[in-house]
């Protein structure tokens, strides 16, 4: 693996700027893979409402690590690396399903939902003191909140409790303050844009790039936003005014909140590195992304309703969850476009300047208006010291 030194990349020395190249080098994207993503942070993989059922399972890529999350004959939440422990032939290739058995193809070795190796032929002829006890499917460290399983490959990473910081509050919030969650569907789109782009959206653009908010003369109310100095995580609390009636949309209810008008609002997170979780109006919607490579980003936005919904408010919140917030809903459809051309955009020489908020170009601000870009810069000095970036003197 090539070191940074080796990569002729300088950080530039104010706070507020960001080199381009990063968003575009290829040699940089294996030393992501090994210090952020196989690195020492905790990292979404699936909520407990994906896998309701005994049996219930569901494969999913941590970066370029595949895994596997199945839900025990035993009620227990798991997370194996998708490998057998023979010699680690991928052993599931299906999105999702429900299995009591996971058969390796190539040698037949057999491991049930609970990881143990239950079955593989021929034992009696393999190396001395074999025993089925010793091959258990590997599992990397989990841990959960409000129902979102996380997982980490270093031992050093520290709990999950304490990575999430000042952050938990919000995520609680957008987890319909008890993560008891169920899953309505997911849509899963690829953007050709690096994973950095894709989570650098920003609280400046919201009003400005996203034309529903004119069309239906949507204005939001109170809100905030900030950032976890430690982790570069971000969090987002907004109050929302009514939706107005308009002509620019023939069913109003996709726009309506239904519920205690008190918990009306927005709440969103996002996680160092890639994960966004919103709760907006009625949705619950959590992006699962997965850096694919340098210039592909694949996003899996998955859809929950709370366990306690009647079927009035599931099916309003089907009918308002990607229409809304989905890849192509009325309010995020731009965003798509803007991923792939800050892709191609970066690929000029010099540095991505931020600018709406900033009030020091040395310090990293602790008071970040609703819309400002700035709260996006602590994640941004979190990745270049991961990353072992050196700041320009002058």
């Amino acid at each position: 693996m090539a070191e940074l030194s080796n990569f002729g990349i300088v950080w530039p020395k104010n706070i507020n700027e960001v080199p381009k190249e990063v968003f575009v080098r290829k040699d940089l994207f294996e030393v992501e893979q090994e210090r952020i993503f196989r690195g020492p942070e905790w990292h979404p993989v699936a909520h407990v409402g994906e896998l309701p059922n005994p049996g219930d399972f569901k494969t999913f890529p941590l970066g370029t690590v595949p895994l596997l999350i199945t839900h025990g004959q035993d009620g227990a939440y798991r997370v194996f690396y998708n490998a057998c422990s023979h010699r680690s032939n991928q052993l599931e290739t299906a999105t999702f399903g429900n299995k009591t058995e996971f058969e390796c193809p190539y040698h037949r070795w057999l491991f049930n939902p609970e990881g143990e190796l239950i079955g593989c032929p021929n034992s009696k002829e393999f190396s001395p003191g074999f025993k089925r006890e010793d091959y258990p499917l590997a599992q990397p460290r989990m841990e959960m909140f409000c129902g979102l399983i996380f997982v980490t490959m270093r031992a050093e990473t520290p709990p999950l409790d304490e990575w999430l910081g000042e952050v938990k509050s919000t995520f609680r919030q957008a987890m319909g303050g008890d993560g008891r969650l169920k899953l309505l569907g997911y849509q899963k789109v690829s953007y050709k844009t690096n994973w950095k782009g894709y989570n650098d959206n920003d609280g400046y653009h919201a009003p400005l790039l996203h034309t529903a908010f004119t069309l239906l003369n949507w204005q939001g109310g109170q809100g905030r936003q900030y950032s976890d100095l430690v982790r570069g995580h971000l969090g987002f609390e907004a109050d929302l005014s009514p939706v107005p009636k308009s002509d620019m949309i023939k069913d109003h209810s996709l726009v309506e909140y239904k519920g205690d008008p008190a918990n009306m609002g927005s709440r969103l997170i996002q996680l160092f590195p890639t994960m966004v979780i919103t709760r907006h109006l009625n949705i619950f919607n959590i992006r699962f992304a997965i850096a694919r490579g340098a210039e592909d980003t694949e996003v899996h936005y998955a859809y929950f309703c709370h366990e306690d919904d009647d079927e009035e408010m599931i099916k309003h919140r089907v009918r308002q969850a990607s229409n809304l917030l989905g890849p192509c809903g009325m309010i995020s459809m731009e965003d798509a476009s803007i991923f792939h051309r800050i892709h191609i955009g970066s690929g000029t020489p010099g540095n991505a300047i931020f600018q709406k908020g900033v009030k020091s170009f040395d310090t990293l601000p602790d008071d970040i208006k609703q819309n400002d870009e700035t709260g996006n810069l602590a994640r941004w000095e979190y990745y270049r010291k991961v990353m072992g970036f050196e700041r320009a003197q002058s």
